[in-house]
């Protein structure tokens, strides 16, 4: 059951917490969740129980510094003391691992959103003989100068301050200026999603919305400008699902999605799959559009499975 918290001791020394659901019926695939910044994976139930409806193994897990998540390195708001990009890429290694030795001969869909998308693109480079496909959506690859600059803002921070406390200017870069650019804000949080519902459960959350530290948003800036540099360590067949919101202010309204959609077919990637959700923001899975992505998401997920059964009707 999804809401029981399981846990799994990662090589890097964190106990990840992690949730799951089987597949109802016959299994035909793994999906591995990677969530975003400031949240956890318990948000993604809905997600998990319709994609285990579709055949798949799900499991979802809390980032260091994420959730229910611990490591003696990794307090609420941070990766790691050090070489924090590399431990999380580890962790999701070892979900990999045990969800592959728990199922084996089953394809694994490797699936990440915003934060997690980073995360997840920079996984497959790091290990593409380990996912048969991928999703990245709602993520960010392409800063530019901004980027670069917030970059700077963190490494003065980190000289004035320290790396293991709150940044106090990207939050307002980042979260504090998405929330001002929607049109009659009801909340500082209506960037996230057009369901109200769905943004209030996030303010109301206790492990959402929290601010993250110096160390954590280099390490982020680290994983965005290192995956466009590394892209044809991929397998290039592998299929590749890009899903944005025209809303989403995080992603300068999907177009970032397109960049990397981009990039990818720039570099004779052939099995690349695009979709700018139209009236939709930040969270896809949250928005209403979300039945016809998830949807859209299983379909494409099982048509490019590689060994995935037929279902039987």
């Amino acid at each position: 059951m999804f809401d029981t918290t399981r846990w799994l001791e990662s090589p890097t020394g964190a106990r990840l917490a992690f949730h799951h659901v089987a597949a109802d019926g016959e299994a035909r695939a793994i999906l591995l969740v990677a969530h975003g910044l400031a949240e956890h994976s318990r948000r993604y139930r809905r997600f998990a129980e319709f994609m285990a409806g579709r055949g798949f193994h799900v499991y979802a897990w809390d980032h260091r510094g994420h959730g229910q998540t611990t490591a003696t390195d990794a307090p609420l708001g941070r990766f790691a003391l050090h070489h924090g990009t590399q431990r999380v890429l580890d962790d999701v290694r070892a979900m990999r691992d045990m969800a592959a030795a728990s199922h084996p001969e089953l394809p694994v869909l490797l699936f990440g959103h915003s934060m997690g998308g980073l995360v997840a693109l920079n996984a497959a480079i790091d290990s593409p003989a380990s996912y048969d496909a991928l999703a990245v959506w709602n993520s960010n690859f392409n800063p530019g100068p901004a980027g670069r600059a917030a970059q700077a803002i963190l490494l003065a921070e980190r000289a004035l301050k320290g790396s293991d406390v709150p940044s106090t200017l990207l939050p307002k870069l980042t979260f504090g200026a998405w929330g001002l650019s929607i049109p009659g804000r009801r909340t500082d949080f209506d960037w996230l999603s057009h369901d109200r519902d769905a943004v209030d459960a996030y303010i109301e959350d206790p492990l959402c919305g929290f601010d993250a530290s110096v160390s954590l948003w280099l390490d982020l800036f680290e994983l965005t400008f290192r995956a466009p540099k590394r892209l044809d360590r991929l397998d290039h067949a592998m299929p590749i699902h890009l899903v944005g919101g025209a809303e989403d202010p995080a992603t300068n309204g999907g177009r970032e999605i397109l960049w990397l959609s981009q990039q990818l077919r720039r570099r004779s990637f052939p099995h690349v799959t695009t979709r700018i959700w139209p009236a939709t923001r930040h969270e896809t899975l949250n928005d209403t559009v979300r039945a016809r992505a998830m949807a859209e998401l299983a379909a494409w997920g099982l048509s490019v499975l590689p060994g995935v059964p037929a279902k039987v009707e």
